[in-house]
């Protein structure tokens, strides 16, 4: 990311391109929200992922995500959804006026939709964040086929021991785009959906 992402003028930027997304998915209902929290360490832009826990149960132990999970129905939309699991699941209090925008909803394979929320946390020291226990160039594309056909692209990124893959490779390079509008370059690719 470049330095002056995250600077006032990116975030008027970023908030004025996704005011009207904002106001009109922030209402719907969703399955989950997740907060893309974009940040700076030791003065370098970063988003803030987490590591799942590896004893979990289900198929997503020991990925890597954005802080997030299911809306609750005390939530008051998916933007209080996401703000409380990333408290919840890393300790991190974000205030609702740090909040950016809402990027495009992606959908798991259950067809649940998952509303990502972008925010500036501002800078951050790694060692102040507290994991719940119980709870980058290295970039790539997986292609999927079906039946010997080609069906779509999904990003990878892959840095260290860790990969980032699915809903959350989708949603950072949405952020990516969002942030570095004609540098940052996707190669996505998705055949089109028959009509009718």
């Amino acid at each position: 990311m470049l330095p002056d992402c995250l600077s006032a003028e990116g975030e008027r930027r970023c908030r004025r391109l996704l005011a009207g997304a904002t106001a009109r998915l922030r209402v719907r209902p969703a399955a989950a929200a997740v907060l893309v929290p974009l940040c700076s360490v030791r003065g370098v832009p970063a988003l803030l992922y987490t590591l799942r826990s590896s004893r979990l149960a289900g198929r997503h132990k020991g990925d890597v995500s954005f802080p997030g999970g299911k809306c609750d129905p005390a939530d008051r939309d998916v933007v209080h959804t996401a703000l409380r699991e990333t408290r919840e699941e890393v300790g991190l209090v974000v205030p609702e006026e740090h909040v950016w925008g809402v990027l495009r909803p992606v959908h798991d394979q259950q067809k649940a939709t998952v509303v990502p929320v972008l925010a500036g946390v501002g800078p951050l020291d790694p060692q102040s964040l507290r994991p719940n226990p119980d709870e980058e160039q290295n970039q790539g594309y997986t292609h999927f086929c079906h039946g010997g056909h080609f069906r779509y692209t999904l990003p990878v990124f892959l840095h260290g021991p860790h990969r980032i893959w699915g809903l959350t490779a989708v949603i950072t390079e949405f952020t990516l785009q969002l942030l570095a509008p004609g540098i940052y370059q996707p190669c996505l690719a998705s055949p089109e959906l028959p009509r009718g």
